[in-house]
């Protein structure tokens, strides 16, 4: 058995930033990652014309800024270019291709006992933890909901994390469910590159252009009441947009802040989806009824004709698969139990970093408070 101060599962962002912030306080950590890479998601399970939909300075990792070139809003590309050189800057190994297949809590030893399975050579490790930061976020596995019918689909059913591009569905009938950001960019990219492109729009959402939001994460940092910056938000999203309840995208009654900060919600930010949508170029259904063959029958009536259909439906946590022992911290839904900016500290040494629904900056802010927590009980402590 291995033995390891601080065991972090997970190197995407969450993990990198916990890495970083031990290393600031010359804490020693072993960081595991069931990818062969860093930030997998990132690289491999989103859309080429991603963009960060936050400015530049709510998107940065702890300890490191953007260059001065990077653009306000950072392209995919530069993403991983900056995650690359952060891994590069801090000396942060990964042991890659090690899934995590169980994890307890030794009550008489006092550490973590972790099991991990090197998914190349088949080698089984086991790690003795003080402390185990669960970085593996709130995005582990694409949720795609139950559909009656959906298993007969007889045309392409895929999760938005595999959509690349809309190129291979030129002259295709598309249906995108989901109307959160990927949904509507998707259907954006659908639409401008030929296909014959639908979305589902089941509950009632905020579109917004990232300059309103950026405006309004500045009025909320200057700590003016969240209501009078929704209210802001609201009126100005209004005067540019228009109502659009006529096109199937209504307005919900609590303001785009403070929904994200009491649901994890975000405001939809706008790429031409909506223009596309008064246009007529892209179609808008509510909630699906049912599938028959290649046909969708949606709850009022109305059925049409798909190719293909792109969930757009979020993700789920995979924590609660190999951690036993987590529930004073962790949920049913592998989420924190408790409210942000208390959510991230369990009991025996137990943390989780990157499950606020907050983005870059609340990893950032996870990954801080474990570092100096960890810190402070070692400082009290004797050494493990």
């Amino acid at each position: 058995m291995e033995k390891a101060l601080v065991l972090i599962v997970g190197a995407g962002p969450s993990g990198l930033a916990t890495a970083a912030c031990l290393s600031q306080l010359s804490i020693p950590y072993i960081i595991v990652e069931r990818e062969g890479c860093t930030a997998s998601l990132w690289r491999n399970h989103t859309y080429d014309r991603l963009k960060l939909h936050l400015a530049k300075e709510y998107c940065e990792m702890p300890h490191m800024p953007y260059p001065e070139s990077t653009p306000t809003y950072v392209p995919k590309i530069q993403f991983l270019r900056y995650v690359d050189d952060y891994v590069e800057h801090f000396n942060i190994c990964p042991r890659f291709n090690s899934s995590v297949e169980s994890c307890l809590y030794d009550e008489v030893k006092k550490y973590w006992v972790v099991t991990t399975h090197d998914q190349v050579n088949g080698m089984v490790t086991k790690y003795a933890a003080r402390f185990l930061v669960v970085a593996t976020g709130e995005n582990s596995a694409g949720n795609i909901p139950s559909i009656p019918g959906l298993e007969d689909f007889s045309g392409h059913v895929m999760h938005s994390s595999n959509f690349r591009s809309a190129i291979s569905y030129v002259g295709q009938r598309v249906l995108v469910v989901g109307c959160g950001n990927s949904g509507m960019e998707i259907a954006y990219d659908l639409s401008s590159h030929g296909a014959n492109t639908s979305i589902v729009i089941r509950s009632p959402l905020h579109v917004m252009t990232k300059e309103l939001i950026h405006l309004g994460m500045k009025l909320a940092s200057w700590r003016l009441p969240v209501k009078f910056v929704d209210f802001v938000l609201v009126v100005l999203a209004y005067l540019w947009f228009g109502n659009l309840s006529n096109y199937g995208i209504v307005r919900p009654n609590m303001g785009p802040l403070l929904l994200k900060a009491k649901t994890g919600r975000s405001a939809v930010i706008d790429v031409g989806t909506t223009e596309l949508i008064r246009k007529g170029d892209i179609k808008v259904f509510g909630p699906i009824s049912c599938i028959k063959g290649n046909v969708v029958e949606f709850n009022d009536g109305k059925e049409s004709y798909f190719d293909a259909i792109v969930f757009a439906t979020g993700y789920t946590s995979t924590a609660n698969k190999w951690l036993k022992h987590g529930e004073g911290m962790m949920n049913n839904e592998g989420m924190p139990k408790k409210d942000f900016p208390n959510h991230w500290k369990g009991s025996n040494g137990l943390y989780c970093v990157g499950f606020a629904r907050k983005g870059l900056s609340g990893i950032s802010h996870d990954a801080k408070n474990v570092a100096n927590d960890i810190k402070a009980f070692l400082d009290s402590m004797a050494p493990f």
